[in-house]
């Protein structure tokens, strides 16, 4: 039987070994899809889902997150970005994930070292409106490329349509966004 949520939370503060078991047992094929879609290799996102445990572990107590598979994903995420920047050098997978990042680039303005956390958290809250604005296959759509980093041709199966119906689909996203974001399209179109 899966434990609900905020009961592995519970085991994480009790600093119960079972809280990491408990986790990879609910998440863990969730974890090492996020850290696979972004590194393309079987090894390092297995380093990366059990370098999340880790980090869940040294973060709970004090941290108690509101939503447990988010918390997770946001750190499978950072870490596997940290292993693949890692590993440039040796050019390793399937290039998805820098394609996926020069496709947002032009979307979403870089800050300056002294200004990066105070924009990225308004970053954040411009994202979360704009997602919650789009129909749910427009948001899906996104969220499947931009966060999980799948690549197109997964997605134009996953939503049975052709590879350039996401393409267009992703591309007007990427104009609403720059619209939501106040930032002229014209600047940052290449």
């Amino acid at each position: 039987m899966t434990l609900e949520d905020r009961q592995i939370i519970e085991l994480y503060w009790a600093r119960s070994e079972n809280a990491i078991g408990e986790t990879d047992r609910k998440y863990g094929g969730y974890l090492s899809t996020i850290a696979y879609n972004i590194l393309y290799n079987r090894e390092d996102a297995s380093e990366a889902v059990n370098d999340t445990y880790l980090r869940a572990w040294d973060s709970m107590p004090p941290e108690r997150p509101n939503v447990l598979s988010a918390f997770l994903a946001k750190i499978t995420r950072r870490i596997s970005l940290n292993i693949r920047r890692s590993n440039i050098a040796e050019k390793r997978g399937g290039g998805e994930v820098d394609l996926v990042l020069d496709e947002l680039a032009d979307s979403i303005p870089s800050g300056s070292s002294v200004e990066e956390e105070i924009d990225a958290k308004a970053l954040t809250e411009a994202l979360n409106k704009f997602l919650s604005k789009l129909k749910e296959s427009d948001r899906d759509m996104f969220l499947r490329r931009y966060w999980y980093m799948d690549s197109i041709k997964d997605i134009a199966e996953m939503f049975g349509c052709g590879e350039s119906k996401v393409k267009t689909t992703l591309y007007r996203l990427r104009k609403k966004l720059l619209i939501e974001l106040g930032v002229d399209y014209n600047d940052y179109r290449h």
